[in-house]
């Protein structure tokens, strides 16, 4: 579990502001995402909160993917 959010009705994965693929992903890897909170904003009816998503490959020296996320829950 990343984040346990409650009290809204909806939540949008709303996009992305950056996503770089550093390094290829072999076929049976084993993967492990963590997160990071990068901002969170009040918006209209809501909440927005941009993380930081870092994909590691076991095994590997440098992440496979490192990705800026935007999702919005509403109320």
């Amino acid at each position: 579990q990343v984040v346990i959010t409650t009290g809204f009705s909806m939540g949008v994965n709303y996009g992305c502001n950056k996503v770089r693929f550093m390094s290829p992903v072999p076929v049976g890897a084993k993967l492990r995402m963590s997160a990071t909170v990068l901002n969170v904003d009040d918006i209209a009816g809501g909440v927005q909160t941009t993380y930081q998503l870092t994909f590691e490959t076991e095994g590997a020296t440098k992440p496979s993917c490192v990705a800026e996320v935007i999702f919005r829950a509403y109320q």
